[in-house]
């Protein structure tokens, strides 16, 4: 059984190789893609690196999903080991950093669906809430970004104290917030809303605009601004 499950036994119109080559990665699923990867399949189990690879998108469901996966979760596949997860983690991590190079100094933000856009996927990496900070100039153009905390958002994880040091720093005119949901659900929580409201008084009281606090699930997000959560003006 496994001999006539090897790749390269396969017709050469089907192997993910050929196939990439000849009609570009686009032509190739998703399991298509990782069986690359992934290179080999596990001679014991007689399964192919491309049955490896849907029994990775089976058990986290997406692509998102196994991005956020953890080494002793990987390993669970036969024929996945030490190995293979970090060749996994380097390919996402990868991807991460190449959708990050469009978060440079400069860029202006004018909606919470630019800021879900250039973020949500540095957000993919975490498994517990992270809360930052983006500092803005008098037009809204990004300065820098900075972590404020990490870990489930509470008000003596997020302090003003420690927001607004940052902004002061750097001189911000404004800057909004962005922290993520875990679970995928980007339901502002009821804690979520006092946090917010408190900084949006810090601001207040320091001149600095608070313009927004967006949060990040797996496919959508929730702006606060535009639900009208932010507190008295």
């Amino acid at each position: 059984m496994a001999e006539l499950r090897r790749i390269k036994d396969w017709p050469e119109g089907d192997r993910p190789r050929e196939k990439l080559l000849q009609r570009g990665s686009e032509a190739l699923s998703d399991a298509e893609l990782l069986a690359l990867i992934l290179r080999t399949g596990d001679a014991a189990s007689g399964t192919s690196a491309v049955d490896q690879a849907r029994s990775l998108l089976n058990k986290f469901d997406s692509l998102p999903q196994l991005a956020r996966a953890t080494t002793s979760e990987l390993c669970t596949i036969n024929g996945v080991g030490p190995a293979k997860s970090a060749e996994l983690h380097a390919v996402f991590e990868l991807a991460r950093r190449l959708s990050d190079c469009a978060l440079m100094p400069g860029g202006s933000f004018t909606h919470a669906e630019t800021v879900f856009q250039r973020y949500r996927n540095r957000f993919l990496r975490y498994n517990k809430e992270v809360f930052i900070a983006l500092l803005l100039d008098a037009k809204n153009r990004l300065l820098k970004d900075v972590r404020i905390s990490e870990g489930c958002l509470t008000s003596s994880i997020v302090h003003p104290r420690e927001v607004f040091t940052a902004v002061v720093r750097e001189s911000a005119a404004a800057v909004l917030f962005v922290h993520n949901h875990p679970s995928g659900d980007p339901t502002p929580s009821r804690e979520d809303i006092s946090i917010t409201q408190r900084l949006k008084e810090a601001g207040d009281l320091l001149g600095v605009r608070v313009l927004d606090h967006i949060i990040i699930g797996h496919d959508s997000y929730t702006s606060l601004a535009e639900q009208g959560l932010m507190g008295a003006s």
